[in-house]
């Protein structure tokens, strides 16, 4: 709690924003609100999919707000930001996905804010290469798109994803943009061993990803996957280490560490 923390749900609720902060019962909400930043969760707050470890609302999909890109960007500027960071649910009744309204978000924020970089953390498309041009072509500041787990647990943790898939949109982005920093993510104690931790970690080297994140998963509520497993600080402090030899830009890696933690830190 706090000032700032008021006033910033004070912000979301006047302009009829969403946070994954909020919708994902993000464990580290009042320490990034009371410094004033959050993860602006753009095409509604009902999710298309339904992901096991994933506590925002699943179901069916709210109409497109074309409005939501200038809300956003004024929330920005309200907030003062320099770094912004951007997601979504995933839209998969849309051709496009979303993509749209994320270049919309994009332009929005530089148009209103000058000198505000822009994070977005994209869903996989469904693979198209195309939508993710249309993101691309706005020019965020880096791109995330999160593994989430690794491969063997895909089908309980990531239903209606796929692996390679994601691994294939991440090497796109490199193949196109090649100077776009990519960043990527995963939930520990799903039931992964650190072997297979470290198999995905080279695979995402592999696509020339430049960020990692690692955090401990918690559970949102019983209807969700349960724990399998606390992950010891010192083995976060292991892979981390692991992360630096194999060539990742920035690593951040911990218990409470979540896609958009320090996002602002990584990118300088």
């Amino acid at each position: 709690m706090g000032d700032n923390y008021r006033e910033l749900k004070q912000l979301v609720e006047t302009l009829k924003l969403h946070t994954v902060c909020e919708s994902a019962a993000c464990p580290n909400i009042g320490d990034c609100w009371n410094r004033r930043t959050a993860t602006f969760m753009i095409l509604g707050n009902v999710c298309t999919r339904r992901c096991g470890f994933c506590a925002v609302q699943k179901g069916g999909p709210l109409p497109v707000d074309y409005d939501e890109p200038r809300r956003v960007a004024e929330a920005c500027a309200a907030l003062g930001l320099k770094f912004a960071v951007i997601t979504s649910v995933n839209r998969d009744d849309r051709k496009d996905g979303g993509a749209e309204l994320f270049a919309l978000t994009i332009r929005a924020i530089r148009e209103r804010v000058t000198g505000c970089g822009v994070e977005v953390l994209v869903p996989d498309f469904q693979g198209s290469h195309a939508a993710m041009d249309i993101v691309l072509d706005a020019a965020p500041d880096i791109l995330n798109h999160n593994t989430e787990t690794v491969p063997r647990l895909y089908r309980q943790v990531r239903l209606g994803a796929r692996y390679e898939r994601s691994l294939d949109m991440l090497a796109y982005v490199k193949k196109t943009t090649p100077a776009t920093p990519t960043k990527s993510g995963l939930m520990l104690g799903l039931g992964e061993t650190l072997d297979e931790v470290a198999a995905v970690m080279r695979d995402l080297r592999a696509a020339s990803v430049d960020v990692l994140t690692l955090g401990q998963y918690l559970r949102p509520s019983a209807k969700h996957l349960p724990i399998i497993r606390y992950v010891p600080v010192e083995e976060f402090a292991d892979l981390k280490r692991l992360g630096y030899e194999m060539g990742f830009r920035h690593v951040e890696s911990g218990p409470l560490v979540r896609s958009s933690y320090h996002a602002a830190d990584a990118v300088q």
